[in-house]
C-alpha cells in the first residue's frame, strides 16, 4: 500500500516554486525541522550557516500564517508534520572550451513545500506541563530574589539608622565638650580676690582717722 501523495498530506501549507538551488542542498536543511515545533525549527534555521536556512525560514513563515489567517491556528500550537523538495526546471547553459568544444552548465531548481499541522492533544499536554513546570520555577526565583531584596533594604535601614544614632551621639558629646570648655574660659576670665585687695579696707580706716585728727588740729589753731 503506497503513502500519502505529497499533495494529499493534511495540514496548511506554503509552497516555493523554482527556487534557484538544488533539492539535494534543500533537504539537508529540510531534515533539521521535519516534526519539530514551529518555534524549534525557526531557531534551527536562525543557526544554521547555510543559504537554504534562510529561504526554508521564508516559506515556514509563510506556512504559519496561512494556518493562523486562512485555518485560524494557534501559532503556539504548530509543528512541521511535512516538508520537501522536488526537482525543479533545469537551465541549461554552455561553457566554452579548448579545440572549439563546449560543455554544458546545469543550473537546479527546485520546489519547497512546507506543511504545518496542529500538535496531537498528548504532545500539546506535555508542553503546557513543561511550560507551568518552568513557570512555577520562574516564580520561585522570583520571589526568592524579591525576599534577597527586602532583606537587603531592611539591612541598609537598619545600618542608616545605626549611622544616625552614632551622628547623632557624636554631636551630643561635641555639644557637651563646647559647654564644658566654655564653662572653664568663664571660670579663667572671672576676677580674683587677693590679699592685697582684702586688705585695703582696714588699711584705709586708720588714714581717714589721721585725716580726721588734722583737721580738728587746724580748727583749734585758727
Amino acid at each position: 500500500m503506497t503513502g500519502l501523495k505529497t499533495n494529499e498530506r493534511p495540514g496548511t501549507r506554503a509552497v516555493l516554486r523554482h527556487s534557484r538551488m538544488s533539492a539535494s542542498k534543500a533537504r539537508q536543511v529540510l531534515d533539521l525541522i521535519r516534526g519539530t515545533d514551529v518555534d524549534r525549527a525557526n531557531e534551527v534555521l536562525r543557526t544554521t550557516p547555510r543559504e537554504a536556512a534562510t529561504v526554508i525560514g521564508k516559506v515556514l513563515a509563510s506556512a504559519v500564517a496561512n494556518a493562523v489567517h486562512n485555518d485560524g491556528l494557534d501559532a503556539e500550537e504548530l509543528y512541521v508534520s511535512a516538508c520537501y523538495a522536488d526537482e525543479g526546471t533545469t537551465i541549461k547553459r554552455w561553457r566554452p572550451r579548448a579545440r572549439g568544444r563546449a560543455s554544458r552548465i546545469r543550473k537546479r531548481t527546485c520546489h519547497i513545500t512546507v506543511i504545518v499541522s496542529r500538535q496531537p492533544e498528548d504532545r500539546l499536554a506535555r508542553r503546557r506541563a513543561e511550560r507551568e513546570a518552568a513557570g512555577s520555577q520562574r516564580s520561585r526565583r522570583v520571589a526568592e530574589s524579591r525576599r534577597r531584596a527586602d532583606l537587603a533594604g531592611r539591612l541598609s535601614r537598619r545600618r542608616a539608622s545605626q549611622a544616625e544614632a552614632a551622628a547623632e551621639a557624636e554631636a551630643a558629646e561635641a555639644e557637651a565638650a563646647e559647654a564644658a570648655a566654655a564653662e572653664a574660659t568663664d571660670e579663667d576670665n572671672a576676677p580674683v580676690d587677693t590679699v592685697e585687695n582684702a586688705m585695703e579696707p582696714e588699711d584705709a580706716a586708720p588714714d581717714d582717722e589721721a585725716a580726721d585728727e588734722d583737721a580738728e588740729h587746724e580748727g583749734e589753731e585758727k
